[in-house]
């Protein structure tokens, strides 16, 4: 009998998928890294399980303690997904912009949800990631994960994901792309990849209004401004993005991102969200200048589903100027 003994032991061995229509006229290869379909459909799975299990081994996290947590959304429900397998109790906290579909989803799996508004700046007390802390301070002996601080949340990328792509590319690829939130997901996969070949590109997309770009380009931190896309930009810089690793940071507007998401589900039959179109675009703009040996991966972040009322729903679109 072939069977596995929990969801867990799903996660990550996430397949390449070509595309064929939305990259009509480029000479590359362009593959998307199928992370949707992780058990808990979006790559934070990896490093939900992960950090789980590397503040089990350190002591950290001990039977019957709490996991606190700041998030977007996806690693809360990779972290959610993992404590549910595990036995642990699970605080969420994010702001007022993410999904009803994403607070939904972890409250199914057991998750208490805490909603933080979306306006609150940095230095509030209901600054999403300082509200986590708190509850996490007043919770004696709990585990506050701290993705955008924790290094196995690169490391896990380093681990699998930059494996996966190298062996299932036959060491062929050229041009690596992901978005840019905590920094994990590109800054692990460079690792891995970079030393395997220091000329693969590493290219990270950041939403207008994000830091992420300025700071590589400059050094300074440019001014914020609210954007649509969820998952990824950040208004500060955090430890674990390795910028001596990623080449260029290129800037992907909503409208952009948004109906490349939507063209990715009609067309490729991908269905994902706008970090994911994102991703794509920035994908298909390098693609313009290369030629037929590029071989292209970039990741397909999480599932649609997660945006049925914003990125696939025509009267949020229109509300909010898209079409």
């Amino acid at each position: 009998m072939k069977y596995y003994n929990n969801v867990l032991e799903l996660i990550g061995k996430t397949p390449l998928v070509k595309l064929n229509k939305v990259n009509k006229g480029l000479k590359p290869l362009i593959l998307a890294k199928m992370e949707s379909l992780n058990p808990g459909a979006s790559v934070k799975d990896r490093i939900g399980w992960y950090m789980i299990e590397a503040a089990e081994k350190s002591g950290e996290l001990k039977p019957g303690s709490t996991i606190v947590e700041a998030t977007s959304g996806n690693t809360g429900i990779g972290l959610a997904l993992t404590a549910a397998v595990k036995g642990y109790k699970c605080i969420i906290v994010m702001t007022s912009k993410i999904s009803m579909e994403k607070r939904n989803y972890l409250k199914a799996l057991g998750a208490e949800v805490v909603i933080v508004p979306r306006e609150a700046p940095p230095d509030s007390p209901d600054y999403y990631q300082n509200k986590a802390k708190a509850i996490a301070d007043s919770i004696p002996g709990s585990f506050y994960a701290n993705q955008y601080e924790n290094p196995n949340n690169p490391m896990i990328h380093y681990l699998t994901t930059g494996p996966e792509i190298w062996e299932d590319t036959e060491g062929k690829i050229t041009h690596f792309i992901a978005g840019i939130g905590t920094g994990g997901t590109i800054s692990g996969t460079a690792k891995y990849l970079k030393e395997k070949n220091p000329n693969i590109k590493i290219i990270g997309t950041d939403p207008i209004g994000s830091v992420y770009k300025s700071y590589k380009e400059t050094g300074k931190l440019s001014e914020i401004a609210p954007y649509l896309i969820e998952g990824v930009g950040s208004e500060n810089i955090t430890s674990i993005v390795y910028f001596d690793l990623i080449d260029k940071i290129v800037n992907i507007t909503d409208k952009e991102s948004i109906l490349m998401c939507r063209r990715l589900t009609k067309e490729e039959g991908i269905f994902c969200g706008s970090s994911t179109g994102m991703i794509a675009c920035a994908a298909l703009n390098e693609a313009k200048e290369l030629g037929e040996d590029a071989v292209i991966v970039f990741t397909v972040c999480d599932t649609g589903e997660r945006y049925l009322t914003k990125y696939h729903n025509e009267e949020w679109l229109k509300e909010n100027n898209i079409i």
